[in-house]
């Protein structure tokens, strides 16, 4: 997985690089478009882990998702921030954050999480995420439930994924 995810860093890096935001932006699904009058504020690289358990649910049983642990990293590298939740928190290194409300998801391929586009709460603290209005998440890799029995006999288990994501911070323009 490491190599894959340099890869995508580096992949991320070269696309943004060679086409402009607005390029993006026309090949981002329809369902996960931020609206007109925003424009990106901020881009980052989510590296991290999401956790799952596996519960009893309608009858039956399944891996049900309990939060991220990731990294927000910029083009180079270097950390700028966190995500993290419950409830789904993104934390600049400024301390300021915000939590938001997911308004739809499209399909992020095979083996990957669902591209998203979150609704932005007000930013708790002066900061990068004052005044952040959307945040789409792009370019997903792994991330889904384990591939493993979830059943009684494993009520309760916690299992951990890898994932990556690009984050993108929108901002009224």
């Amino acid at each position: 997985m490491k190599t894959l995810k340099l890869a995508s860093v580096t992949l991320t890096t070269a696309l943004l690089g060679t086409f402009s935001l607005g390029a993006l932006a026309d090949m981002v699904p329809k369902d996960v478009k931020v609206p007109d009058g925003n424009m990106v504020a901020m881009e980052t690289v989510g590296v991290g882990e999401i956790t799952y358990a596996c519960e009893a649910k309608e009858g039956d049983y399944a891996w049900v998702f309990k939060g991220p642990d990731a990294k927000l990293n910029d083009a180079d590298g270097n950390q700028v921030g966190s995500y993290y939740g419950p409830p789904a928190t993104w934390e600049s290194s400024d301390g300021s954050k915000i939590t938001g409300t997911q308004l739809a998801t499209a399909p992020g391929g095979e083996g990957n999480i669902p591209f998203q586009l979150v609704e932005a709460n007000p930013a708790d603290g002066e900061g990068h995420m004052a005044g952040v209005t959307y945040v789409q998440r792009l370019n997903t890799q792994g991330g889904v439930a384990p591939d493993m029995a979830c059943s009684a006999d494993s009520e309760g288990d916690e299992e951990v994924v890898e994932y990556q994501a690009d984050y993108l911070f929108w901002k009224a323009s």
